[in-house]
């Protein structure tokens, strides 16, 4: 199943590769060219690792730097950075784009986005990708959340993992371990006496407060958490939960701000709120259990790559009535 997924998203994953092509057509280089193998894992809280499934791309840099140093493609240098679909820790044996440079030591950027098929994610995440050009100073560059059309709020993102090594290409390889650079965040919404939820419910959408505005393209560190994600929840198939694939977040300031928002068939929105006990941290999923009581208001209700595994924790809202 994980290679259907795969072959099935490398056009996605086209999009997050963000190196500018203006700088295709550099020298063919007299020196001589590596392209190290490559194993993929994902680190894991009890010091073991996970070999990774999904995607990944590499950024050579210069030597002690974070200047891009580029990627050579047909004997050339250019701004296209490695990108490599992984299958279990493995290349995956379809299209890739393989680093390509001059022996030398690099700092290497590595930036990955994890596929796992039995632990579903929510469905349209989003983010905004720097341009990346020969020299450019990784450093001061970022990832960024998207934000929305219609009101100031953000997207979910993409699992994404990451790491920085140093590695002699003349004599060592591109394998590594990876950590999970964002948050996840599970809702699940029920009716206090676990009735089924009524047809006057139209719409329940959480917005999350606090959240990194942007991640350091070269450390990965979160910066700004002042932003809102929004995310709509939906009900299962008996009605009696309302829910969505695990929402993957920046980092969040202490305690965040959760707000739900319940539209019922007749327009009218009502909202509760309450600050989390927890801290949305990187590498932790929290499972939040909302459970609701009345809706009050046009009607009433009762109601060889590896990746670092999660850090698995559980919290309870209850809001007795909803105005």
């Amino acid at each position: 199943m994980n290679r259907i997924i795969l072959v099935g998203s490398i056009i996605l994953m086209g999009l997050f590769s963000c190196s500018k092509e203006d700088d295709l057509d550099q020298q063919i280089t007299p020196q001589k060219l590596v392209s190290p193998d490559l194993t993929a894992y994902v680190a894991n809280t009890d010091q073991t690792t996970s070999p990774m499934t999904g995607f990944l791309e590499i950024y050579p840099c210069r030597e002690g730097t974070s200047i891009y140093f580029g990627n050579y493609v047909e004997d050339k240098k250019t701004a296209f950075n490695a990108f490599y679909p992984i299958e279990n820790g493995e290349i995956y044996a379809g299209y890739y784009r393989k680093l390509s440079v001059p022996e030398n030591i690099y700092n290497l950027v590595y930036w990955g986005t994890p596929v796992n098929n039995n632990d579903p994610i929510y469905e349209s995440p989003a983010i905004k990708n720097p341009e990346i050009r020969i020299d450019t100073d990784l450093s001061k560059l970022y990832l960024e959340l998207r934000k929305n059309s219609d009101d100031d709020t953000y997207k979910p993102v993409f699992d994404l993992v990451y790491a920085l090594r140093e590695k002699n290409l003349a004599n060592e390889d591109l394998s590594t371990s990876l950590d999970r650079v964002v948050a996840g965040l599970k809702v699940i919404v029920k009716t206090s006496n676990g009735s089924p939820f009524s047809a006057n419910i139209s719409k329940m959408e959480v917005r999350i407060n606090g959240i990194a505005e942007k991640l350091n393209f070269y450390t990965a560190e979160p910066e700004n958490k002042t932003k809102t994600v929004k995310f709509e929840l939906k009900r299962s198939a008996d009605n009696k939960q309302m829910t969505t694939g695990t929402v993957m977040l920046f980092p969040s300031t202490e305690n965040p701000l959760l707000e739900l928002f319940i539209t019922l068939s007749d327009g009218s929105t009502h909202s509760v709120s309450k600050n989390l006990s927890s801290t949305l941290s990187a590498n932790n999923r929290l499972t939040l259990n909302i459970i609701v009581g009345d809706i009050f208001g046009g009607g009433s209700e009762s109601g060889y790559f590896t990746v670092q595994n999660w850090i698995e924790s559980t919290e309870t809202i209850e809001f007795p009535v909803i105005p």
